[in-house]
């Protein structure tokens, strides 16, 4: 899919005109999403009054992605839990993540599981692909980071990981 102004134009235009706060088109193996950010503090300024959109555009060839306010808030609370024995699990890759290898089965992991080297931890889908993260320490998970079927950005925390 080749990159049309015009296009995205448009479709920022249909979110501008309407109460939806995101659009995500799939057409010819290219994905894009355009979405209003959410408030972020009750300055009397709506993302109606003060359009800022994010415009995300995935091909199999490049992969492009904005930056993201909710991600900046998310690492300075990690920062906050993390410490000295802490190791922060990240993600290797823009995808999907997946606590569980199925919709109907358990979990690989829960806060308080005890991990080692070569644990798998989760999987995140990218491309139609799952790929297995797991543990490169051993120690008990902390804390979970993402929720189940989440869209995850690369280099965005995932886990937190006591280390033995």
């Amino acid at each position: 899919m080749k990159i049309d102004l015009n296009y995205i134009k448009k479709l920022i235009k249909i979110l501008d005109t309407s109460n939806i706060s995101e659009i995500e088109i799939e057409e010819e193996g290219s994905k894009i999403r355009v979405s209003k950010p959410k408030p972020e503090n009750n300055s009397g300024m709506t993302p109606m009054s003060m359009p800022i959109y994010q415009t995300h555009m995935l091909t199999e060839m490049n992969k492009t992605e904005t930056g993201n306010a909710s991600l900046k808030t998310e690492s300075s609370v990690t920062e906050t839990i993390k410490s000295e024995n802490t190791v922060e699990v990240k993600s290797p890759m823009v995808g999907t993540f997946y606590a569980a290898p199925a919709p109907d089965a358990d979990p690989y992991i829960r806060v308080g599981s005890n991990v080692s080297p070569g644990t798998v931890l989760c999987i995140i889908e990218a491309m139609k692909l799952m790929n297995e993260i797991e543990a490169e320490v051993s120690g008990k998970i902390v804390k979970i980071l993402v929720e189940n079927g989440q869209p995850v950005e690369y280099n965005q925390p995932l886990f937190l990981i006591e280390k033995n």
